[in-house]
């Protein structure tokens, strides 16, 4: 069952790091992704969880899909924002969307989306935690 999703969403701006870009002063691809991370973990820790808090309730999260476009090219030292949304909730998924821009200008750089599975120690599929549904806002459902 789907559950009906609050405007769950949340921002965060950093400068792109020398280390994130290749020869050419450009972002690497892959550090899309680790910035979808940042931003999903701290939208989560804005509604009062960590991932660390989650995981001693005995359930792991784990990207089980992830999509990703680029639009235009971030280059080292921009000011980047991601703004996270929580766009779907059910049983044992969670879906985040993701709008990568520049911070000082507003274009828009990379879109993504990732599916999160609930996953207990023993990498089974598990429930999410209903502290961390309650935290997000949502009944139990």
């Amino acid at each position: 069952m789907t559950a009906v999703v609050p405007a769950v969403f949340g921002d965060i701006d950093f400068r792109v790091r020398y280390a994130e870009t290749d020869q050419m002063g450009v972002v690497y691809h892959a550090n899309y992704l680790i910035w979808c991370e940042v931003g999903r973990t701290e939208l989560i820790r804005a509604h009062g969880r960590s991932y660390a808090e989650i995981e001693q309730l005995g359930v792991g999260l784990a990207v089980s899909e992830a999509t990703l476009r680029f639009h235009a090219p971030a280059r080292y030292d921009d000011l980047v924002r991601v703004t996270t949304t929580l766009t779907e909730i059910r049983s044992r998924t969670m879906t985040f969307e993701y709008r990568i821009t520049n911070a000082v200008h507003g274009t828009k750089l990379a879109t993504a989306s990732t599916t999160l599975i609930g996953l207990d120690r023993n990498g089974r599929v598990a429930r999410l935690p209903q502290e961390l549904r309650a935290a997000l806002g949502l009944s139990d459902a």
